[in-house]
């Protein structure tokens, strides 16, 4: 979900810059450096401690139940 959000942010900020008389190559570079930030939260955040699957979180049953 934050990716689609900072897609969205980013082309607004995108166009909000070209309106006001920055060049549209300044505003692309503003708008992947707003979709790679979102990426690495994305991809970070899976890594965390707290986000974790609870499967994968759980030790492994003993073989002997």
């Amino acid at each position: 979900m934050i990716v689609v959000l900072s897609v969205a942010a980013g082309m607004i900020l995108w166009v909000v810059l070209w309106a006001f008389g920055a060049k549209g190559f300044d505003g692309a570079m503003l708008f992947l450096l707003v979709l790679l930030a979102a990426g690495t939260i994305k991809g970070i955040g899976r890594l965390l401690p707290g986000n974790q699957d609870a499967e994968r979180a759980q030790p492994d049953a003993a073989p002997f139940n």
